[in-house]
């Protein structure tokens, strides 16, 4: 089962007074109150939170996402965050994107696409694809692989997403047939 970002969140946040001496509610009144950090800053309430208080990670983003919405910020939809994704100097490579999902979302009617700051991801039971601007010229196609297939356009990566490899892409007539097998050997291998 795909884990969403609010599923996410109640994991985290399930046994934080345990791990950390504080629930989430404390956590976003002491953040708030005392660190001097602007609450819509999420890498600066993070850093607090892991330089002061020595938080780990998966709680910082919590923490530091819970202070954000209590300052008035919203959680952009999917729509809202691939725009993002693909403006100013990237916008020439949102074709290339699109492109990209329709060959993904076409694989079958179980594929989610969910919606993160710097990459998209594609969901089936679990994580298969994430695509990326990566740089102002190039679109990563992160896939994540049980049984990598050998084929020359895969090179190893650990990002975007779960990625354990990935193909950059820098034209849309890159979304080929050839891309399009490789995306069906990711989603088969995460169903």
């Amino acid at each position: 089962m795909a884990t969403s970002p609010d599923d996410m969140m109640a994991a985290v946040t399930e046994g934080m007074r345990g791990r950390t001496g504080r629930d989430l509610a404390e956590w976003v009144h002491l953040v708030r109150t005392d660190s001097g950090v602007d609450p819509l800053d999420q890498m600066a309430v993070r850093a607090w939170l892991r330089d002061v208080h020595g938080v780990p990670q998966n709680t910082q983003w919590a923490i530091a996402f819970s202070v954000a919405e209590s300052a008035g910020w919203q959680r952009p939809s999917v729509e809202g965050y691939v725009d993002s994704q693909y403006t100013g100097a990237r916008e020439a490579l949102r074709p290339i994107y699109d492109a990209v999902e329709s060959a993904l979302i076409a694989l079958g009617d179980d594929v989610v696409r969910e919606g993160r700051g710097t990459y998209v991801p594609f969901v089936r039971r679990r994580q298969f694809a994430a695509v990326a601007a990566t740089t102002t010229t190039r679109v990563d196609v992160g896939l994540r692989f049980v049984d990598p297939p050998h084929h020359p356009r895969l090179v190893p990566a650990k990002a975007p997403g779960s990625a354990t490899h990935k193909v950059g892409l820098t034209d849309v007539s890159q979304v080929d047939d050839d891309l399009v097998a490789l995306l069906r050997v990711a989603y088969d291998q995460n169903g």
